[in-house]
């Protein structure tokens, strides 16, 4: 996992190598400066000996000036590290989501996979930026610090081994703790971030139904569990410092007064036992191993709250798209003819049953196809598999003449457009969307596209014409006109196969029998597959399908469906005579 990670350090690797150098030479000089200290108090204070005082105080004032200047150097080259594996990694983790099939996109909530890219990383950049810097400066400080403490009294060290064990523990004991609350806490960011998206994206429905008490309700609950594992993990952690102050008072008062006793009972003579130099040293050697040790348990509980965010990012990095390419792909799609040969599929392994049964069908290149069925029927999952947004579980897929697996995938889905169920827009002009269809297309192909879309006219009424912005979503203009535009953005395509799922249901039947009067003029060569509920959509079909439960139990023209199908009798019924009945 951490080798995945770490991958997107890259070019700022140099940096984050560098910023731990520069530690080691600050907590260097850090340590040094209690031994000038000694020297300067027992060789230069006490004897009075001016020339050892400036000596020192000068070595002393060395000694501070590189540790800032080391500090300050290592503090840079860690943020300027940190702040860029951040990056890289978020534009690894989005780089990698766009790779994803539907199958893929399915294990991850659109929530959970925003969450990774913001909160989940931000914890993971202080995470690495405490690794680089205090990670290495606690264990350096702890063990240089305990060196000098032992150089200057063998004896008094012994105050350390009883006390750093026993603060070892009760430290080690507040991060399990901690961990475990931190875990939950992220999965909760998930619920949060999903309360918010799903009321933004529906506040016209929120406010049609006068909901909101009860989205503030649902808002304030998630929060609410946030707040409270939160101040449960803070509460844990308050026992941090005053176990911290403890240990270092404890160590402070023991130190004086034994050191206090070695310094008489010597005669202040280093070689007798300890001077008063040297308790001045041990007194900051002590503060300095215990803060040492202390911010060494913020790190650790720094990457605790880490470990749950590199895991998560881990799953979106490790997460194999479903559909590769061959190792020699097609690359052309010769005609738009559409095969099933004995298909079936299932959305996963664990579905309890396929969502299409042996379907075996042929369309021949340039045929107008229409698809009718109750919802739940597999009508939306049969025409995914064309575009290959799925594979077939059993079976195969032809276009073309050829498995659709043999294809170079971009190639494959330039030949295929696809208008789904849920019309997106992005924001950005009209003319920006439609060249999601084609980025080289003209001025006079996208009114050429527009006006077989019957979406011109509308256009035109707008102040800026092919210049009006369209906001997140396509917001500002209606369902009709929405699925128009990306009828339009699917045409820019030139495609040898165009599928319309169900996406004429916005219009009112007119405009629908237009459009579908310019596609036979217009576009004849082009297959034509459309899944609509309205059998006008579909009558003057060369082929219409009946599909129910996963299966196609009827298939013909309007008339021969007329006088073999039931089903399709009775929606045909029901449609045109209900009323008067």
């Amino acid at each position: 996992m951490l080798k995945k990670l770490l991958h997107s350090v890259r070019e700022y690797k140099l940096a984050a190598i560098l910023s731990p150098f520069l530690m080691i030479g600050e907590v260097a000089m850090e340590v040094t400066i209690p031994t000038v200290m000694e020297k300067l108090v027992d060789n230069g204070i006490t004897p009075g000996n001016m020339t050892v005082v400036w000596q020192q105080g000068l070595l002393l004032a060395l000694c501070a000036l590189c540790s800032l200047a080391f500090g300050v150097g290592s503090a840079v080259l860690a943020s300027y590290a940190a702040t860029g594996f951040s990056r890289n990694l978020r534009h690894d983790m989005y780089h990698r989501v766009q790779t994803f099939d539907f199958s893929n996109i399915d294990k991850f909530s659109t929530s959970s996979i925003v969450t990774r890219l913001t909160t989940d990383v931000a914890n993971i950049q202080m995470g690495f930026q405490m690794c680089i810097r205090m990670a290495i400066r606690c264990p350096m400080m702890l063990i240089l610090a305990t060196i000098n403490a032992y150089r200057i009294s063998p004896r008094l060290c012994i105050v350390y081994c009883v006390v750093l064990p026993l603060l070892a523990c009760g430290l080690l004991v507040l991060i399990r703790m901690v961990h475990k609350i931190f875990t939950r806490v992220f999965k909760t960011y998930d619920q949060l971030n999903n309360v918010v998206q799903e009321n933004v994206h529906g506040i016209r429905v929120v406010k049609s139904f006068v909901r909101e008490d009860l989205e503030s309700r649902k808002f304030t609950d998630v929060s609410g569990s946030i707040y409270k594992d939160f101040v449960r993990a803070e509460r844990i952690m308050a026992f941090n410092s005053p176990l911290m102050q403890f240990a270092v008072y404890t160590c402070l008062i023991v130190i004086s007064f034994l050191g206090a006793n070695l310094v008489v009972a010597s005669g202040n003579n280093a070689a007798m036992g300890l001077t008063t130099g040297g308790l001045n040293a041990m007194f900051t050697y002590t503060t300095q191993i215990l803060s040492s040790l202390m911010m060494l348990s913020m790190v650790f509980v720094m990457l605790t709250m880490a470990r749950a965010p590199m895991q998560r990012c881990y799953e979106i990095l490790a997460e194999e798209p479903a559909l590769h390419n061959p190792e020699h792909p097609v690359e052309e799609v010769a005609d738009g003819s559409v095969d099933f040969d004995n298909v079936s599929f299932r959305y996963s392994k664990d579905a309890p049953r396929n969502a299409l049964e042996r379907v075996n069908l042929h369309i021949a290149s340039g045929m107008t196809v229409g698809i009718l069925g109750g919802t739940g029927s597999s009508k939306s999952t049969l025409v995914q598999l064309i575009p290959r947004l799925y594979d077939a579980t059993e079976g195969s897929v032809k276009v073309g003449g050829r498995d659709v697996r043999e294809y170079d995938i971009h190639a494959l889905r330039d030949s295929v457009s696809m208008v789904l169920q849920k019309n997106v827009l992005f924001s950005g002009t009209i003319k920006e969307n439609l060249r999601w269809g084609n980025e080289q297309a003209t001025d006079e192909e996208m009114v050429h596209a527009c006006k077989l879309a019957c979406a011109d006219e509308f256009i035109q009424g707008f102040p800026d014409g092919y210049d009006t912005y369209i906001e997140q979503g396509g917001s500002n203009v209606s369902g009709g006109q929405k699925q128009r535009l990306c009828i339009a953005r699917a045409l820019l395509k030139k495609p040898k196969i165009l599928i319309l799922d169900d996406s004429t249901s916005a219009v009112d039947t007119h405009t629908d029998a237009m459009i579908r009067k310019a596609f036979r003029e217009e576009i004849p060569d082009t297959t034509k597959i459309i899944i609509a509920q309205r059998v006008a959509s579909v009558e003057e079909a060369d082929l219409i399908l009946v599909m129910d439960d996963g299966n196609i139990v009827a298939s013909g023209n309007h008339a021969e469906l007329m006088k073999n199908s039931d089903i399709y009798r009775e929606i045909y019924t029901s449609q045109t005579k209900g009323g008067e009945e």
